[in-house]
């Protein structure tokens, strides 16, 4: 199987503190990972290194066997990776068809999968919602526009940080339902999460970081039968 992402011995500081120390994972074309730890463990970060937006000082990232590492973040968005970041960061004062309009860029290799006829057969919630503004969505509702509006750049790699945080448990399960679905039509996922019991549902592989650094991988069934670990890790 070939690699849709391959980060190196990544090294990253904000300013004279490293963050993350010779990190190194890597998802699979098709794979759903799961990116595990305790907040403050690097998740985010390693999040922000891939995207171009914390550079790594030392190490690289390659995105389909290209090296993007180096490049600003708009040129490594258009080599095909979408970013949803934690807060969401959606266009308040837009409606929900702006949003996706705004987004809409076609993929790496000139494909177009993702269209807002696409994307509303794929989140028919919004799709009654397409002439509201953005700012008047719940946050289970900006959060699903969020991913829409990153899936109408047509990425081959989806990076999502901690997209249950903060919601509903029934939007959290809407959530989880539309990753898996994702999952099944091929879309290659890096999920960046605390809440364990959430990615044992959609992940097909499971990167465990702490301290800033790699310190467990396995296909997720090894890591829902392996207690030690989880308790080590992920018990809060």
């Amino acid at each position: 199987m070939s690699a849709a992402l391959e980060v190196e011995g990544a090294d990253v500081f904000y300013g004279a503190s490293q963050i993350l120390f010779g990190v190194t994972l890597r998802v699979e074309a098709g794979q759903t990972m799961a990116l595990l730890g305790r907040n403050g463990a690097g998740k985010s970060t390693t999040f922000k290194a891939i995207a171009g937006l914390v550079p790594p000082r030392r190490g690289r990232v390659v995105l389909a066997g290209e090296v993007v590492s180096g490049r600003p973040p708009y040129r490594i968005a258009r080599s095909g990776i979408g970013y949803v970041p934690e807060d969401r960061q959606v266009f308040p004062g837009h409606t929900v068809d702006d949003n996706l309009l705004i987004g809409a860029k076609r993929g790496p290799r000139g494909d177009a999968r993702w269209t807002l006829r696409t994307i509303y057969d794929a989140f028919p919630l919004l799709a009654g919602m397409r002439g509201r503004m953005a700012g008047r969505l719940s946050g289970g509702e900006q959060q699903m526009l969020a991913i829409a509006r990153t899936l109408m750049g047509n990425p081959d790699l989806l990076l999502l940080d901690e997209p249950s945080e903060g919601l509903a448990p029934i939007i959290v399960q809407a959530i989880g339902a539309l990753i898996r679905t994702l999952r099944d039509t091929g879309v290659s996922i890096l999920l960046a999460e605390q809440n364990m019991h959430f990615c044992l549902g959609i992940a097909t592989h499971a990167t465990i970081m702490d301290k800033g650094q790699v310190v467990y991988r396995a296909p997720i069934e090894e890591l829902r039968a392996d207690d030690a670990v989880k308790r080590r890790y992920l018990a809060v």
